[in-house]
Order: C-alpha cells, then sequence, then structure tokens
C-alpha cells in the first residue's frame, strides 16, 4: 500500500553520489505519444508501423541493458503486462519514481493522463526484491490518480547528490510547491529552481533534457535560461564542477540527458546516446572523460518518436541490499 510522506521524515544526505544500479522498463507499448507530444518538442514521428517501431525500440532497449551489465552496473528489469492499459512512454521510468539509500521510493504525479498507468509500486517492489534489494518504503508525493499539480521526479528535478542541492526548471510538469515539498522531505539543503524559453518559444520540457549533473561535473544548456537567473544557476555549479555548456542544438541531440553511474569495482562511468556522444565536441568528450568512461548507447529509434534519451530510460536504484 502505499503511503504519503511522512511529515516527521527528513532523509540524511546520500553519501552515495553515482548509482550501480538501475531499473528499466521495456518498451512492450511504445509508439508515439499524442498526449506528450503537446509539450515535448523532442518527439519526431517515423514512417513506420507500430509494431516495427516496437521491435525496433525493444531491440535498442536489450541491446542496452546488455551493454550496462558488460560494464559492470546491476540493472533490474521490471517487466510488466498491459492489462491496465497502453503505455507507450513506459521505458522511460525515471519520470515517476525515485529511490533513496534510506530504503525509500518516492512516488510522483504524472501530467499526461496514460502516462499515470506507469505508476506501479507493487510491480517495482517486487522486481527490486527479487533482484535482492531490501524491501523499501513507499512514499507518494501528491494526488498520483488525479493530480492538479504535476512533479515528474528525476525528469525535472536534477539531483546534485554530493551537495546535496536540486535543480529544476519550472513547467506544466515541474510544480513549485510540490518541488518544495519534495526537497524538504527527502533532505535536501537547497532548491534551485529557473525558467527557461527555447528558440520555439516555449519552455523546456523537462530538465533532464537541458542538464546533467555528476559529482564533478555538469552540463548545462544555460542559453535557455532567463538571463537574470543564468548567473545564479551557473555560478552554484561552478563551486563544484566542471560546467560543461552546450547550445540548443546541442540540446536537441540529446547532450544533456546523460548519466553518470559507476560499476561493482566502483569505477565512474557516463552513460549517453549515440547521437549525444557524436554531437559532443572533442573538447568536452575530453572534460567528460575526466569523470568517467563513456558509454555511448544507440537508442535512436527510441529517442526519436519518445523524445527522451538514455537518462530517460534510467531509473537510478539507491537502495541496501
Amino acid at each position: 500500500m502505499v503511503a504519503p510522506i511522512p511529515r516527521d521524515t527528513i532523509n540524511s544526505q546520500a553519501t552515495v553520489h553515482a548509482a550501480n544500479a538501475v531499473v528499466m522498463v521495456p518498451p512492450i507499448d511504445f509508439k508515439f505519444n499524442v498526449e506528450t507530444s503537446a509539450d515535448n518538442e523532442f518527439q519526431k514521428s517515423l514512417a513506420l508501423s507500430d509494431a516495427e517501431i516496437r521491435n525496433k525500440a525493444l531491440n535498442e532497449f536489450y541491446d542496452m541493458v546488455e551493454l550496462l551489465r558488460s560494464h559492470g552496473v546491476n540493472v533490474t528489469v521490471m517487466d510488466y503486462s498491459s492489462e491496465q492499459g497502453e503505455t507507450p512512454d513506459a521505458v522511460f521510468p525515471n519520470n515517476w519514481f525515485s529511490t533513496s539509500i534510506t530504503g525509500d521510493i518516492y512516488l510522483f504525479p504524472m501530467a499526461c493522463e496514460n502516462r499515470r498507468r506507469e505508476v506501479r509500486s507493487d510491480t517495482l517492489v517486487k522486481a527490486l526484491r527479487e533482484s535482492g534489494f531490501k524491501a523499501p518504503k513507499v512514499h507518494s508525493l501528491g494526488d498520483l490518480h488525479a493530480p492538479k499539480t504535476f512533479l515528474e521526479s528525476t525528469g525535472v528535478m536534477i539531483m546534485d547528490h554530493a551537495n546535496s542541492t536540486v535543480y529544476a526548471a519550472l513547467s506544466v510538469r515541474c510544480d513549485r510547491d510540490l518541488l518544495q515539498q519534495y526537497v524538504n522531505r527527502a533532505g535536501f539543503k537547497e532548491v534551485i529552481y529557473f525558467d527557461t524559453r527555447m528558440s520555439s518559444g516555449s519552455p523546456v520540457y523537462h530538465t533532464n533534457v537541458m542538464m546533467a549533473v555528476g559529482e564533478g561535473f555538469a552540463v548545462i544548456c544555460d542559453e535557455i535560461i532567463e538571463e537574470f537567473e543564468r548567473r545564479r544557476v551557473l555560478n552554484s555549479l561552478q563551486k563544484t564542477k566542471d560546467v560543461i555548456s552546450i547550445s540548443e542544438k546541442q540540446m536537441g541531440q540529446f547532450c544533456g540527458n546523460i548519466l553518470q553511474l559507476q560499476n561493482r569495482k566502483g569505477e565512474r562511468l557516463i552513460a549517453m546516446s549515440l547521437s549525444a556522444y557524436n554531437a559532443f565536441t572533442l573538447e568536452q568528450k575530453r572534460v567528460l572523460r575526466q569523470h568517467g568512461k563513456l558509454v555511448p548507447i544507440d537508442v535512436s529509434t527510441i529517442e526519436t518518436i519518445g523524445g527522451g534519451s538514455v537518462r530517460c530510460m534510467l531509473g537510478e536504484n539507491f537502495l541496501p541490499r
């Protein structure tokens, strides 16, 4: 049973800054999601049948699972049926839950109705327990079934665990009050939120397509942040990070949608799509390599049609074994 987050529960600052385990969900219903396309400008349709799209997406997914495992990352595949209705974006689980080293799972309210079907805490807990992790405490933030405001987990919140700070681009999918509520209850020391404006005039739909933060680096498309807020964000990051600024064009190639992980040996990895890898400059890749081995993954079908990439496909698992 899902319980509300206790008001007196404050999690300690995470001492593990890069996850060595992830949760992934196969794209069994994957297709162009009309509902999410209303504010996701990264989605593009392809002249393929739904069956062809799903076959390509499934091949990319399982290739990614195998590649991550070959690099020593623990991958839990959370497989579930479509009995509760189609879930075209289930391959992006990081938008509806997050985990903590204290043994907590937080569930978040999603903006699109067909994405709310993805929130299956019992299935998630079962998969994690079968993978050898301790049974977590499950907390909900806001109304998961008929929400009026939304907070799409690590899609909209970029967590700097090393400095106990959350960065967030405000949008329909990132409500400021829910954001502050989560930050307070999860024990983060600071939240830095800001407005964005792409060349289309719209805000970016998820912070994690424009920004990634690792232990010692940050990638950010700062040119789309309103100028008076941009300095504040960059000043905060530059205190402890090597900051890599990417252009809006590079953002469109998912250079901001990357994730630092560690393997079973404690070695750092930076997972990214092949398109992001090819879009980074040689100098940008040189800086990134100082913080981990670059692991490019071909998910071109998923990122083209889904409008999300490698980072969106990875639900970080910080739970204790």
